[in-house]
């Protein structure tokens, strides 16, 4: 099946359209259309683009900072996820977005979304007075004449980029013969080798840029979870090199490694990954070449946002003796919440202080990290978002005073500005021309919702009665939440931070969404995506859920190398004894040595 839209051709490909091995930006893949999949091209669509003059104006609509305030807000209840998914979930599922898909970063035009500090439900103070947002550039040739389009900087297919990168030269400067540059076990620092490739800088990085950890995709310093999981992946390439036979040639062993470590992410993902978020795929066929398997605009720019699952703290545990001292000094002095119990120490780590720390990293340790992320349901996919992500976004704190590090009860006065993921999400989607949400609906061949009402499952979306009630700030206050099994919790609680699942604000979310938007055509498919109720068994509501089943069928079929596809993969085994079939679980245990559960992916109770 083809992706209706652009036909994704940006840069003149030229790969052998047989290649024994895969190619670093993905082309070759598809012998009759070598461009498809490829770094460099058009993302895709499904829908046509919609712009408000057609070509390349975003269209209007509430401002995204507003929407944020009444809708975005969790008002600092944490909800968990109500099928057990862990924190691994969302962790592996930004390792896999930053392998399959990476707009253009350079900034287009300047776009900025706007901050009223008088809305009343504004609790933050933006000294800019204004969210900074930059359009993605237009693909060349296009937004004059015929529709703006966007570049996919790599490549679409799950083939572990992200580890070794999608050039030669990043590569290169990766490598160390047939292992990858790994010094005392931990990603090279920039300042590792002269000419270091780039990467983005966050938080504390900014100033100093040496000390970025340098991977095969630019983002790797993001979060401690993200540089964690980069620096695994690395370490298991190097461990399969330590098994192949030293009369090979480093290419030899190196393009080995790099083949199972591919085949090994995509087991994971379709393994395990789909499955614990619910989504069922239909049975696998074989390779089809009329497939193309490019991530399409609407599922990187709406269909995969899921930072509502991004949970605000790390829980992280080693027995005593792991840090001196001095450390859990350090730890503290930064903000880390520090408890002993059971010979153990106990690190309670707040999200805003892991952007751009590979020093933490290093200093608390990969294993405790990884393991971590298994012991602690992730937050629930809805339209709440923590603000950690909501307003502190990659943001270093005016001061490291413990008050300024709970990401529950986030204090305004830690910071000067407002960064606002799930505003940026919002612009974002308006920026790239998605359509609207029942557009995207039909789409996915999802039949129209006529009502906020039926946007949400909600049986009751009157509108209160009271004049300006959309903007008081009690409108989001929590009257019930409800555990997993459906026991009452009382919101305001300690239970009520650990175990809510669900829970009833005093104003209804359809309630709230007719207030901002009156219409539902008008309704934006990001915030009508989140606003779903979820389809039993699975983190999605019938949208997202559609758009994931739609793009991870597509990677699979779509995929010559595809591990179920690769014959060279079943000679390894037999040659070499080594089998790219293997759990999270036992990549963690055997590159760490902690001990985990088996499925890490779901909360052991």
């Amino acid at each position: 099946m083809r992706w209706l839209g652009v036909a994704a051709c940006c840069l003149a490909l030229a790969a052998p359209a047989a290649a024994a091995t895969r190619t670093l930006d993905g082309s070759g893949n598809n012998a009759r259309h070598p461009a498809w999949g490829a770094a460099g091209t058009i993302y895709p669509r499904i829908a046509p683009a919609d712009y408000a003059d057609g070509i390349g104006s975003m269209v209007t609509g509430p401002s995204p900072r507003y929407v944020s305030n009444r809708i975005f807000n969790d008002v600092g209840q944490n909800l968990f996820s109500e099928n057990d998914v862990t924190q691994w979930g969302w962790a592996w599922a930004q390792f896999v977005d930053h392998d399959i898909g990476l707009s253009d970063e350079r900034p287009g035009e300047d776009a900025p979304i706007a901050f009223s500090a008088a809305d009343p439900l504004e609790r933050f103070t933006d000294d800019l007075g204004l969210i900074g947002f930059s359009r993605t550039p237009a693909a060349p040739g296009t937004g004059v004449t015929s529709p703006r389009q966007q570049l996919n900087t790599v490549s679409s297919y799950l083939d572990a980029s992200n580890v070794y990168g999608g050039t030669h030269a990043r590569l290169a400067w990766l490598r160390d013969g047939a292992r990858l540059l790994l010094p005392d076990r931990y990603l090279p620092r920039a300042s590792a080798r002269p000419s270091a490739p780039s990467m983005d800088l966050f938080g504390p990085l900014a100033a100093t840029p040496a000390r970025a950890m340098v991977a095969g995709d630019v983002r790797a310093n993001e979060n401690i979870a993200l540089t964690a999981i980069q620096t695994l992946m690395a370490r298991e390439h190097n461990r399969i090199v330590g098994l192949l036979p030293r009369a090979l040639s480093d290419e030899t062993r190196f393009e080995v490694a790099r083949r199972v470590v591919g085949a090994e992410e995509q087991y994971v993902t379709y393994g395990q990954f789909l499955h614990a978020f619910g989504v069922q795929l239909a049975p696998y066929r074989g390779y089809r070449p009329t497939v193309d398997a490019a991530v399409t605009d609407e599922f990187a720019t709406v269909g995969y946002r899921g930072h509502s699952m991004v949970h605000g703290n790390f829980d992280i545990s080693a027995p005593a003796g792991r840090w001196s001292a001095a450390q859990l000094s350090s730890f503290r002095s930064s903000g880390i919440q520090v408890d002993a119990a059971r010979g153990r120490y106990l690190l309670d780590v707040p999200l805003d202080l892991t952007f751009g720390a590979p020093d933490l990293l290093r200093a608390i340790g990969i294993g405790p990290v990884l393991q971590g992320l298994g012991v602690e349901r992730q937050y629930r996919n809805d339209e709440q978002v923590d603000d950690a992500l909501r307003s502190v976004l990659f943001q270093v704190p005016k001061t490291f005073a413990t008050s300024c590090g709970d990401p529950r009860f986030v204090n305004p006065g830690c910071f000067s500005g407002v960064e606002d993921l799930g505003a940026i999400d919002l612009a974002r989607s308006r920026d790239h021309g998605i359509p609207s949400y029942n557009a995207l609906r039909h789409a996915y061949g999802l039949p129209a919702e006529a009502t906020f009402a039926a946007v949400t499952g909600e049986r009751e979306a009157a509108l209160p009665a009271e004049a300006g009630w959309i903007d008081d700030p009690a409108s989001l206050q929590f009257v019930s939440l409800r555990t997993r099994d459906g026991t009452s919790i009382a919101p305001g609680t300690e239970q009520s931070l650990e175990d809510a699942v669900s829970g009833v604000r005093r104003t209804a979310l359809a309630a709230r969404l007719d207030a901002i938007y009156g219409d539902v055509g008008r309704l934006d498919a990001y915030v009508g995506m989140v606003s779903e109720p979820h389809v039993r068994g699975t983190e999605f509501g019938p949208l997202q859920l559609a758009a994931w089943k739609r793009q991870f069928a597509a990677l699979r079929d779509g995929d010559r190398f595809f591990y179920a596809n690769d014959a060279e993969l079943v000679r390894i085994r037999k040659r070499y004894g080594i089998d790219y079939r293997t759990t999270l679980a036992q990549l963690i245990r055997r590159n760490t040595g902690v001990a985990v559960q088996a499925d890490v992916f779901k909360l052991v109770r």
